[in-house]
């Protein structure tokens, strides 16, 4: 049997018969004598193709090509005319025809023609397919059931068809903007393309520009003798997400607004002008307004930057979403660790749906980490995360982390706090089995942070 269908409507028995047998060793046909008694059957099962009379008695070609869309606008649909109609052809064309026949119907061209429309129906259903696969492997974090962040992904995937749509994304740190950024991506027509990402505030300034742009051979000195693409360039094709796109210097502003309407810019020392089709996807947490206020940030950058603006609510606003990402990450990191997590503890259910989550997604992630890193499983317990089984929860406004669970009560001796840093530091790094980042992770601290200490833990020592 074959994998297309295709749907024939002619008034003419001797048409819909020769048809019929012509095409039936190469798709599933089933005919009609008129729309009537074929729009009932369509709309019950769409086939992949209509072949569609004009001239029809009772309802018109054009009439039921309006209800053929209506049904399944995926749906292509060859008209047939007995004379060259100029007029109707056009206007079927104007209402989603794919094609049409003129009649008397050659088998040939007109085999040529279904073959050319199903064509584009598989090479569609290819790269939905591909989508679809570099959206599992891409953005495996990208969980939601929220009605908030469900709105966020409806206009994500209206803007993402626009390949050179300038959106910026707008939220509290820790929200997950990039996690958008990437879901934009991956929804465009050019998610083959590179998805790039630089955080403008981790570049000094005299530096972010030659980042974004390139530049040329001895633009300055210590440039590289061969000068350097910039991430522009690097992300041609696909997108550019320029995070804490508020700490963009002046003068890098000035030139991205230019390729912003341009698509041109130049490298750093460089005279020679160049092009790229690369889309911009910016974020910032914050107010772009208020830098506007303060002189620190163009008017006109800000209107080509938000054509389309995607604001990520907090997570503490959305918490129908807090239990699913927790078991995401869950079994995420148990897998990086080499564990086995089954689920989350009703008691941890419980604290982490009441938590304030100042940190939003990216608290909620560490904070998974590190029980997955100190617990063997399979139930994450709340005792794994540092919450004393049965401390009180502090949930009211401005409470986190550290007002949440109860802390040990000071020895009426008082304690070495010295000491007492020294051992857990001495554990984390004995737990992590050296790996700093791993240890940082333990105690909740930044990584920078940690090597600090580990130093000052060194010096104490000799």
């Amino acid at each position: 049997m074959s994998t297309f269908r295709v749907d024939l409507i002619d008034d003419e028995a001797s048409v819909r018969q020769g048809v019929a047998i012509g095409l039936r060793k190469q798709y599933d046909v089933r005919t009609f004598e008129s729309a009537e008694a074929a729009l009932p059957a369509i709309q019950k099962d769409s086939p992949d193709l209509v072949l569609l009379d004009v001239g029809l008695p009772g309802m018109s070609g054009l009439e039921a090509l309006k209800h053929i869309k209506t049904f399944d606008p995926g749906i292509l649909v060859v008209m047939i005319t007995a004379y060259e109609d100029v007029a109707t052809v056009v206007a079927a064309m104007k209402q989603g025809a794919y094609d049409y026949v003129p009649k008397p119907i050659h088998l040939e061209p007109l085999k040529n023609t279904i073959g050319n429309a199903l064509s584009s129906i598989r090479l569609h259903k290819e790269i939905r397919d591909m989508q679809a696969r570099y959206l599992n492997e891409n953005l495996p974090g990208f969980i939601g059931e929220s009605d908030a962040i469900q709105d966020v992904m409806q206009v994500v995937r209206r803007a993402a068809a626009s390949p050179d749509t300038s959106i910026l994304i707008t939220g509290a740190s820790g929200t997950g903007k990039e996690m958008v950024a990437r879901a934009i991506h991956y929804h465009s027509p050019h998610f083959e393309g590179p998805f790039v990402a630089l955080n403008c505030a981790a570049i000094p300034g005299d530096l972010l520009e030659s980042e974004l742009f390139g530049y040329a051979k001895g633009a300055f000195s210590g440039a590289r003798v061969d000068g350097k693409q910039g991430l522009i360039e690097t992300a041609e094709g696909g997108t550019l997400f320029l995070d804490e796109i508020g700490d963009l210097s002046p003068g890098g502003q000035a030139k991205l607004l230019r390729f912003l309407e341009e698509g041109e810019y130049y490298r750093v020392g460089s005279a020679r002008k160049r092009h790229a089709k690369t889309r911009i996807v910016s974020a910032t947490n914050q107010s772009l307004k208020e830098l506007i206020d303060a002189g620190r940030f163009r008017l006109d950058l800000y209107y080509r930057l938000a054509v389309i603006r995607v604001e990520i609510p907090s997570l503490k606003n959305r918490r129908d979403d807090i239990l699913p990402f927790a078991r995401h990450f869950l079994v995420e990191f148990g897998q990086k660790h080499g564990k086995t997590f089954h689920s989350l503890s009703p008691e941890l259910e419980r604290f982490l749906l009441a938590y304030e989550w100042r940190g939003n997604v990216r608290e909620l992630r560490n904070l998974i980490e590190r029980g997955v890193l100190l617990s063997n499983g399979p139930e994450l317990a709340i005792g794994d995360i540092g919450v004393p089984t049965g401390g009180g929860i502090a949930t009211g406004p401005g409470h986190g982390w550290h007002d949440g669970p109860n802390p040990a009560p000071l020895p009426d001796e008082g304690i070495d706090l010295q000491a007492l840093e020294e051992h857990y530091l001495r554990a984390a790094i004995n737990r992590a089995g050296g790996n700093d980042r791993v240890a940082a992770r333990l105690l909740g601290m930044s990584y920078y942070a940690f090597r600090y200490r580990k130093k000052k833990l060194r010096t104490n020592a000799e």
